[in-house]
């Protein structure tokens, strides 16, 4: 029943980098599904332009043929607003000179165009040694060691998904918040299974970047975003950890005061990204649309409470709402762009800026 301002932010207060999107898609583990082009320039790109969102990053490129074709529909059609990452290809992984034969690949990608390399949860909580089948590959298992030496010679990021909310790994009962989710997917909960816990993934990652300092590690989803105070713990201790905001502002937001020390501290690494998905229906707090867009800005620039977190006025991951950071211009550009365009080597951006007069409230 609470009466309060509901300001529309239709566009950031600077151009944006929107480092996690989901153009492509191919299950890497099952060979036998068909790569899929979820989205062509010209359905998104109305959308970027009345979002001010001026450069967008495929993080699911594949690898081979796939992220060919990915680089050809997305990045060489609009080189000055798509970006298209590579993916290891994990059907390899038991070949017995896989692991240079990996780093090789990665070399190819970049030449042929890759801006960066990205990791999804797949590794250690998918990979298996016989791909699908037989013991559970570690995300810091030594085979992978001259993949991310590569990623650091050549000077891309790897972007790297590793656990997942720590309700999925709880039982899917009246007391797990995210039960909702859970039962929209009930694939994703990780509850009673062989699995590592989310702090042994968390750690594991941690060695990676300890072993591999010369390697930019963008931890998507804010790494640990449930616990603060360990991701800070894990930003000091290695430097070349950046972390993205995508799909994580249900968990910053109802930590506000919290989210904007952390974003205040780390303003340099933080990236703007919001793991879009074009068509995602189902993940409506993923749902590439120009409503996406709005709430992301509002929660970056505003200090509106108590909002609902995704479009279609829904809070799928779980029932509550959140509240603005209200952050100053000075973080808000580095967060939007620059960060991101730092790690990518991309060239400054137009340095229009919306005046925060054109922000309006409304009921």
């Amino acid at each position: 029943m609470l009466e309060l301002p509901l300001t529309r932010v239709p566009r950031p207060r600077f151009p944006a980098i929107d480092f996690h999107t989901h153009l492509t898609w191919h299950n890497g583990l099952d060979h036998a599904s068909e790569p899929q082009v979820l989205a062509r320039p010209d359905e998104l790109l109305p959308i970027m332009d009345a979002a001010k969102v001026q450069v967008m990053v495929n993080l699911t490129g594949g690898h081979g043929e796939f992220l060919q074709t990915a680089l050809a529909v997305h990045q060489r059609a609009n080189p000055d607003r798509f970006l298209v990452f590579a993916e290891p290809a994990w059907g390899r992984i038991n070949q017995p000179d896989y692991s240079r034969e990996q780093a090789d690949e990665i070399e190819r990608a970049v030449r042929t165009g890759a801006k960066g390399l990205k990791v999804l949860k797949t590794l250690g909580l998918f990979l298996r040694e016989q791909v699908t089948t037989g013991p559970l590959i570690a995300v810091d298992d030594r085979r992978f060691d001259p993949m991310w030496d590569t990623a650091g010679q050549l000077g891309i990021p790897v972007a790297i998904h590793t656990s997942d909310p720590r309700a999925f790994f709880q039982p899917i009962d009246r007391f797990n918040e995210r039960w909702d989710e859970l039962q929209a997917h009930p694939d994703w909960s990780f509850h009673g299974s062989d699995l590592p816990s989310n702090h042994e993934l968390q750690e594991a990652r941690r060695r990676v970047m300890s072993r591999h300092p010369g390697t930019n590690f963008v931890c998507l989803h804010v790494a640990d975003p449930e616990d603060l105070s360990y991701v800070t713990e894990c930003m000091d201790a290695h430097p070349n950890m950046y972390v993205d905001i995508a799909a994580r502002i249900s968990e910053l937001g109802r930590q506000p005061r919290a989210a904007r020390r952390f974003i205040d501290r780390y303003q340099d690494r933080v990236l703007f990204g919001t793991d879009a998905i074009p068509g995602g229906l189902d993940m409506p707090q993923q749902l590439f649309c120009e409503e996406l867009y709005e709430i992301y800005y509002r929660f970056l620039e505003t200090e509106d409470e108590y909002f609902v977190y995704a479009p279609l006025n829904k809070s799928p991951q779980g029932r509550w709402r959140i509240s603005g950071l209200g952050l100053p211009d000075s973080i808000l550009r580095k967060v939007y762009w620059d960060n991101a365009a730092r790690v990518l080597h991309l060239p400054d951006p137009p340095r229009e800026n919306v005046s925060r007069e054109q922000f309006h409230p409304a009921r």
